[in-house]
C-alpha cells in the first residue's frame, strides 16, 4: 500500500516520456528527402501533379514520415481535389493528432469546400492547443473569413441537388 503513490508517479512519468518521444517526426530517409524537396519546388513551380508524383514516390520511400501527407493534400488542394486533400489531413491526423499544419490545412479544405461549420470547430481546436496568435490558427481564420470558393461552391451546390 505504501508503494502506490510512488508507482503512480512513476507511471505517469514514463507515459509522458513515451508520449513526447512518439510525437517526434525526426528526419525522412535522405532519399525521400531528395523527392520531398523536388516536390515543393515543383508545387512552387504550379506543377502539382509533377509534386504528387514526387512525394507519393517519398511516400514509397519513408511511409513512416508523416509531414508527406500534408504535402500530398496541399497539392491535392491546388489541384481542386479538397476531398482528397483531406482525407490526406485526417491521415496526418491519425499519425499525429496535434498537429497545427494538418488541422489548419483540413479546415481550409473545408472552407473551400463550403463547410465553414466543420472548419470552425477545426479554428476552435486550434485555438485551444496553439493560441490565437499561433500562424496556422491565424491562417485559418482568414481562410474562413474569405469563404468557400466560389467554383467549389456552385459545384457543391449542384452535387446536393443532384443528389435530392
Amino acid at each position: 500500500m505504501r508503494f502506490a503513490p510512488p508507482a503512480a508517479a512513476l507511471s505517469l512519468c514514463l507515459a509522458m516520456t513515451a508520449s513526447i518521444s512518439s510525437a517526434d517526426v525526426g528526419d525522412p530517409d535522405p532519399r525521400a528527402g531528395v523527392l520531398i524537396g523536388q516536390g515543393q519546388a515543383a508545387l512552387a513551380a504550379g506543377d502539382a501533379q509533377a509534386a504528387i508524383d514526387a512525394f507519393e514516390a517519398a511516400l514509397a520511400v519513408d511511409p513512416a514520415y508523416t509531414p508527406i501527407f500534408i504535402d500530398l493534400a496541399e497539392a491535392a488542394r491546388q489541384q481542386g481535389l479538397q476531398g482528397k486533400a483531406i482525407r490526406y489531413y485526417r491521415e496526418a491526423l491519425e499519425r499525429d493528432p496535434g498537429n497545427f499544419a494538418a488541422i489548419s490545412g483540413e479546415g481550409a479544405a473545408l472552407v473551400e469546400k463550403g463547410a465553414l461549420e466543420k472548419a470552425k470547430r477545426n479554428l476552435a481546436k486550434l485555438q485551444s492547443l496553439c493560441g490565437d496568435d499561433c500562424p496556422e490558427t491565424v491562417a485559418l481564420q482568414s481562410s474562413i473569413a474569405r469563404g468557400p470558393s466560389p467554383k467549389l461552391a456552385v459545384e457543391s451546390n449542384a452535387d446536393s441537388a443532384t443528389a435530392n
